[in-house]
């Protein structure tokens, strides 16, 4: 075995997490997504402060 804090994230994924999840019964095709974007990377710094102000509000 290889020294985990060389190894890269994807490395890990690839080497341990992957293999683990399809041996306690996972189907890589049908339930498992790999690096996958969900946003458009954008972060709306203003926005996020308006929600921010409303939680603490609520609070």
């Amino acid at each position: 075995m290889s020294d985990k804090k060389s190894l890269s994230e994807r490395d890990i994924c690839t080497k341990y997490i992957t293999p683990a999840l399809e041996t306690s019964g996972w189907n890589k095709h049908t339930q498992l997504l790999e690096e996958v974007s969900f946003t458009d990377g954008k972060i709306y710094q203003e926005a996020l402060k308006e929600l921010e102000q409303e939680l603490y509000q609520r609070a």
